[in-house]
């Protein structure tokens, strides 16, 4: 699988490791930054990993920060973006299976490495599955999106 990864400063440990173990397990990893430690504005690398899944240069995206809500507030302004926060593995794959999830955040400051990975492998090894309830709602929620893109 094509996975973008990003972060800022606060996840930036997270993002390393998780890129790794995602190569270890022969996904495709496209790492759009930040690249140290240093303070680094979240929507940058939200921004970036959102345009690669709107841009069809990847198939899913990772983001981490400190808590994940930022960098899931920013990665959702851009239309085709379907990002949500999981800091558990239920809802890592119902977030795909039921609403078509397409970019995880994790918060560095929120759970362990352990658990993180665990999560991460759930995410990608979940996939949507196009039941009649499920699709009428992701239509309602992509009727939104294209009507306030008018």
């Amino acid at each position: 699988m094509r996975i973008a990864i990003g972060s800022d400063h606060a996840g930036f440990s997270y993002k390393e490791d998780l890129a790794r173990l995602m190569r270890e397990e022969d996904h495709e990893v496209t790492d759009v930054g930040t690249y140290d430690t240093a303070s680094a504005d979240y929507p940058d690398y939200a921004e970036k990993v959102a345009l690669a899944i709107r841009n069809g240069e990847a198939d899913r995206g990772v983001l981490i920060c400190g808590s994940a809500v930022g960098v899931c507030v920013a990665a959702n302004k851009v239309p085709g973006v379907r990002a949500g926060v999981s800091h558990d593995t239920y809802s890592a794959h119902q977030g795909v299976e039921h609403d078509d999830m397409n970019v995880l955040c994790m918060g560095e400051r929120i759970i362990g490495i352990e658990v993180a990975r665990e999560i991460l492998r759930t995410f990608l090894s979940a996939r949507y599955e196009a039941e009649e309830r499920f699709q009428r709602r992701l239509d309602k929620v992509l009727a939104i999106e294209k009507n306030w893109l008018k």
